[in-house]
C-alpha cells in the first residue's frame, strides 16, 4: 500500500487503550508479517493481550494487569 502525500495520517492515543489509526493502514509485525486493513479507523493493540494481533480485541478491558492482579 503506498503512502499518499495528501495528509498525515491521524493516530490517537487511549490510556490503557489501543491506537486508534486512521486507515488505510499496513502493520509489519515482528516477524515481518504485513497486516493490511483498508477499515477508515483500526484499533492497533498495545497491551498484547489481543487474541487477533495486530489488531485490537478489547482484552484490555477484561484482564486485569499483571501488577495489578495481587
Amino acid at each position: 500500500m503506498p503512502n499518499t502525500s495528501e495528509r498525515p495520517r491521524r493516530i490517537r492515543v487511549q490510556r490503557d487503550g489501543p491506537l486508534l489509526v486512521e486507515g488505510p493502514v499496513e502493520v509489519v509485525g515482528e516477524d515481518g508479517e504485513v497486516h493490511v486493513s483498508r477499515r477508515f479507523t483500526v484499533a492497533i493493540c498495545t497491551c498484547r493481550r489481543t487474541r487477533t494481533p495486530p489488531w485490537c480485541d478489547t482484552s484490555h478491558r477484561r484482564r486485569a494487569k499483571p501488577d495489578e492482579a495481587s
